[in-house]
């Protein structure tokens, strides 16, 4: 197969420079393949064709794994044909085996930029403005000019959310595809929905904070202001309210100071100092 300018061999010694450092601009695709294996002769001109379909937002990068066999080990390559995405000089996502185009197109679709993005991006503009109904007419411009990318569902949740429209906002989130329920964004979204549900019915903070004063053991009073800290961004103090309320009346809201733990750990991403701290304190409570 000839190589055209999106699609190309590379050597290990070429990796670095040609897969890595070119995906912090542009997707590319690696398959590793060999002469000898049939299924690999059947992907290569359907990859070919994808990559040339997309004009420049894709690239192809050929490996062959018998010339390269270090680089193959390197990305623990077991099966031929495997196909690996990389973006921002990280492998994303792989597949094995000569799949259909449908399959692949389903495969490129979450990573690869699309026309509506651009509105999306000027959505997200708009809504840092603090023009909330500039960014939902944005995004819903762009549902209706691209209904298939599920990033414009997740933009449209996240600006119902901001506009206080939470039951429309989780019903987006609900719509998504199966597959997209998962994708960390929404889970952190999810979880923010349910503090916003929470302050939109509670006093303000300042009265919280007085009730406290005076009853330290309201726990309906720490449960809403550990919510009102996650609206400030205050996490460490919406995650010390909540582990006290779990250490000290895990009835109130059918558990509900664990619940708000684990979603406030959704939103911080599952992961950092501050969710390994509390996420032990938590576990320590539960023995």
């Amino acid at each position: 197969m000839a190589d055209s300018q999106h699609v190309f061999n590379v050597t290990a010694q070429q990796f670095e420079d040609l897969v890595l450092g070119r995906s912090f601009q542009t997707p590319v695709l690696v398959d590793f393949w060999a002469d000898w294996c049939s299924p690999c002769k059947v992907l290569m001109p359907i990859l070919a064709k994808l990559v040339e379909e997309y004009r420049g937002k894709l690239l192809l990068a050929k490996v062959n794994t018998e010339e390269q066999r270090e680089l193959a080990a390197q990305f623990g390559i077991r099966s031929l044909p495997t196909v690996m995405l990389f973006k921002d000089g990280q492998p994303l996502d792989q597949f094995m085996g000569a799949l259909p185009e449908t399959d692949i197109r389903a495969f490129l679709d979450p990573y690869l930029p699309r026309d509506s993005d651009a509105l999306l991006d000027r959505s997200q503009m708009l809504l840092q403005a603090g023009d909330a109904d500039g960014a939902l007419r944005t995004i819903e411009k762009a549902q209706a000019d691209d209904p298939d990318n599920p990033r414009t569902q997740l933009a449209y949740a996240r600006v119902l959310a901001t506009l206080g429209k939470l039951a429309q906002a989780r019903k987006a989130i609900d719509a998504l595809p199966i597959g997209e329920q998962l994708n960390p964004d929404v889970v952190a979204l999810r979880a923010q929905l349910l503090f916003d549900e929470v302050t939109q019915q509670a006093p303000a903070a300042a009265e919280l904070e007085q009730r406290l004063a005076t009853d330290p053991q309201d726990s309906e009073a720490m449960y809403q202001l550990a919510a009102h800290r996650v609206m400030d961004q205050d996490y460490p103090a919406a995650l010390e309210l909540l582990i006290g309320l779990m250490q000290r009346d895990r009835d109130y809201a059918d558990d509900g100071a664990r619940k708000g733990l684990l979603a406030v750990f959704d939103i911080l991403g599952g992961q950092g100092e501050l969710v390994s701290r509390y996420r032990g304190r938590m576990f320590n409570l539960l023995h």
